[in-house]
């Protein structure tokens, strides 16, 4: 079965190709151009539908019709912070790129004398078929630290800590991090539902 990930982003596009080794995947674009999605939903689960309507929608008809498009939705949740940056993970920062936003984050628990905090990462995952859409989802618990620590990994991944870990997932491995990671979780999940599917499209 193939699968088109609603995104353009590489290091999911590298994370997916990994936890998902037993599918084709590619990106959507592969087949459609760029477009701006505005992922208006109140929860990971929401902008997650949103991604991956949108993108299946865009899709010519003998694609949809062979193809499954999978959208995650996943963020960081903050205890200290009230849960922030939560569904504005990507974008909490007023530049909002990986470092800016982890900036923001330090300078936000240094605004409440922390230097960590509980934290969730959660991961809302999508497909989109002709069947109609799914969704799963799954969560990460460990805490939040203000010094950056690792050079592996995006998004928030070198200031947490998993729950259990001495380690931020920065420190360790593609193979270490995949084995606990929201998404892997939320993927073991999606992939009940592939089998289904796969027994549908054949």
């Amino acid at each position: 079965m193939k699968i088109i990930l609603a995104s353009s982003n590489s290091h999911k596009l590298k994370e997916f190709k990994v936890l998902l080794n037993d599918y084709e995947i590619y990106s959507s674009n592969d087949f459609i151009a760029p477009f701006e999605i505005e992922e208006n939903g109140k929860s990971f689960k929401e902008n997650a539908k949103i991604k991956s309507l949108a993108v299946f929608k865009a899709l010519k008809n003998e694609v949809q019709e062979n193809y499954i498009v999978l959208s995650d939705d996943s963020g960081i949740c903050v205890d200290a912070l009230g849960g922030a940056p939560g569904i504005y993970s990507a974008r909490y920062s007023l530049e909002a790129n990986d470092k800016n936003n982890r900036l923001k984050l330090i300078s936000e628990l240094e605004k409440l004398k922390l230097n960590e905090s509980f934290a969730h990462y959660v991961c809302a995952l999508s497909l989109s078929t002709k069947f109609g859409t799914f969704s799963v989802s799954a969560k990460m618990y460990g805490k939040i630290i203000t010094k950056e620590k690792g050079e592996n990994g995006f998004g928030y991944d070198s200031l947490f800590i998993p729950a259990n870990y001495d380690k931020t997932l920065a420190e360790l491995s593609d193979e270490e991090k995949n084995a606990i990671s929201h998404r892997f979780k939320a993927l073991k999940l999606a992939k009940i539902l592939l089998k289904t599917l796969q027994k549908a499209y054949q």
